[in-house]
C-alpha cells in the first residue's frame, strides 16, 4: 500500500478524504439525533428527511457527471467541501440557538445533498487522474481502510459527542473536518489532462453516458440489481435508525439512545474493517463473485436485527447485523469501484459514476420515506421483513447475470464490453 504515496496528489487526496470521512460519520449519529431527539420528528419525517438528503442524486445525479466530464474535477471538489462545511456551521447555529424545525433541517439537507452529489461525482472520477489503472483496486481499497477506521470509530465518537454537548454542537466536527478537506485538496499540484474545445450538448452528453452504463453487458446487470439493492437499503436504514432510537428494549427516545446508535454503527466499522482486510484475499475469486456473493449475504446479516427483541442480547443482535453487513461491503467495495472505472474511459468517468451513483442513492428519496410510513403503520420488525425479502430477490437477480463474470481491466477503457473472467 505504501507504494500508492508515489503517484504525486494521492497522499493528500487521501488525507482530505480521511479528514471528511471522519467527521461525516459524527453527523451520521449527531442529525437524527437532532431530528428524533430535539426537534422531536414523527416516524413519517424521519424517513423524509432521509429522503431528502438524496433528493437531489435523483433530480440532478446525471447532469453532476456531465459537469465533472466537462470541467476539471479538483476545483469541484474544494468548492464543495468547502461550502458543505459552512452550511453544516450554519446549521449547527441554528439549532442550537433552537431556530430549526424539521421541515427547516430538510431544506438543509436538500441543498447539503445537492452539494455532496456534485463532489462524489468528481471524487470518483478524479483517483483514476492520480494512479494508474492497475493501481485503482489498491488505491480504493486504501480509501475503503480509511472510511473503514472512521467508521468504527467516529459513531462512538459521535454519539460520546451528542451525549455530552448535543446534537447542534457536535456537528461543528463535521463542519471543520469538510474545511480541512477543501483546503487539503487545494493544495495537490498535479495538473488534470488539458480539457478538449468541442460543441457542448448536454442532451447529447447524458445519452453517452447512459449509453455507456446501460449497453455494457456487465455494468447493465451490476448497476440495474444495485439500484434495486439500493432502494431496499434505504428502507431498512431509515427502519433500523428507528429501531435502535425508539424501541421500548433499546433506545426509547433517550438522549442517551445516540451512544447506543454511535456504538452499533461502529461495529459496522468494525467489520468493514475486516472485509477490506480481506479484500485482496477474496479478490482471487475474481470482482465479479464477491461483489455477488456480497449481494446475497447482506440480507442474511440483516435478519439479525429483524429478530432482534430487548435488553443486553438485542443490543448484540442489532450490532451484529451492522458488522456482518459491513464486513460484505468492505470486502466487495474495492473490487466494484476498481471495476467500473477500470473499463470506463476517461472522458466518461464522470457520466458513468453519476449515472450509476444517482440512481443508487436516489432511492433513498423513495426509500427513506417508504421505510418512515412502513415503520409507522406496521412496526419496525414487519417493516425490516419486508424490505429484507426485496433486498434477497435482488441479489437473486444479480447472482444470474452476467456480473459473476466481472473482472479488472488493466487499462482503463480497453477491455472489451463482454470481457469476462
Amino acid at each position: 500500500m505504501a507504494g500508492l504515496f508515489v503517484h504525486p496528489g494521492y497522499a493528500r487526496f487521501w488525507a482530505a478524504d480521511a479528514v471528511s470521512t471522519f467527521g461525516t460519520y459524527v453527523t451520521t449519529v449527531a442529525l437524527p439525533t437532532l431530528a428524533v431527539v430535539t426537534l422531536k420528528a414523527s416516524d413519517v419525517q424521519v424517513g423524509l428527511l432521509n429522503g431528502a438528503r438524496w433528493m437531489p442524486y435523483l433530480l440532478f445525479g446525471l447532469l453532476a457527471g456531465v459537469a465533472a466530464d466537462r470541467y476539471r474535477r479538483r476545483p469541484i471538489l474544494v468548492a464543495t467541501d468547502l461550502m458543505r462545511g459552512g452550511l453544516l456551521a450554519l446549521v449547527a447555529a441554528l439549532a442550537a440557538a433552537h431556530m430549526m424545525s424539521v421541515y427547516g433541517l430538510m431544506a438543509f439537507v436538500v441543498v447539503f445533498g445537492a452539494l455532496s452529489l456534485l463532489y462524489d461525482a468528481a471524487h470518483q472520477s478524479y483517483l483514476p487522474r492520480l494512479v494508474p489503472p492497475v493501481s485503482l483496486m489498491r488505491a480504493n481499497a486504501r480509501l475503503e481502510q480509511t472510511t473503514a477506521l472512521a467508521q468504527t470509530t467516529g459513531p462512538f465518537i459521535g454519539g460520546s459527542l451528542v451525549a455530552a454537548i448535543g446534537a447542534p454542537l457536535s456537528m461543528i466536527v463535521d463542519a471543520v473536518s469538510y474545511l480541512m478537506s477543501g483546503i487539503l485538496l487545494a493544495l495537490i499540484r498535479r495538473p488534470e489532462p488539458k480539457l478538449e474545445i468541442q460543441a457542448r450538448n448536454v442532451r447529447a452528453e447524458l445519452k453517452e453516458g447512459l449509453v455507456f452504463v446501460y449497453q455494457h453487458p456487465i455494468l447493465r446487470s451490476s448497476s440495474l440489481t444495485l439500484h434495486a439493492r439500493f432502494l431496499f437499503a434505504s428502507i431498512i436504514s431509515t427502519v433500523f435508525t428507528l429501531l435502535v432510537l425508539r424501541s421500548p428494549g433499546l433506545g426509547a427516545s433517550s438522549p442517551r439512545a445516540a451512544l447506543g446508535l454511535g456504538l452499533v454503527l461502529a461495529c459496522g466499522g468494525v467489520g468493514a474493517t475486516v472485509g477490506n482486510a480481506l479484500s485482496a484475499v477474496v479478490g482471487r475469486w475474481g470482482a465479479g463473485r464477491v461483489i455477488v456473493g456480497e449481494r446475497l449475504a447482506e440480507p442474511v446479516a440483516w435478519t439479525l436485527a429483524a429478530l432482534a427483541t430487548g435488553g443486553v442480547t438485542g443490543w448484540a443482535m442489532v450490532a451484529a447485523a451492522q458488522f456482518f453487513v459491513w464486513v460484505g461491503l468492505g470486502a466487495s467495495g474495492p473490487h466494484e469501484m476498481a471495476y467500473r472505472q477500470s473499463v470506463t474511459p476517461d472522458r466518461l468517468q464522470g457520466r458513468m459514476n453519476a449515472t450509476i451513483r444517482s440512481l443508487n442513492w436516489g432511492m433513498f428519496t423513495i426509500g427513506g420515506p417508504i421505510g418512515g410510513i412502513l415503520a409507522a403503520g406496521i412496526g419496525f420488525r414487519t417493516a425490516l421483513w419486508i424490505a429484507i425479502g426485496g433486498m434477497a430477490a435482488s441479489a437473486s437477480v444479480a447472482a444470474l447475470s452476467p456480473l459473476r463474470s466481472a473482472r479488472v481491466a488493466t487499462t482503463n477503457g480497453t477491455l472489451p464490453a463482454d470481457a469476462v473472467a
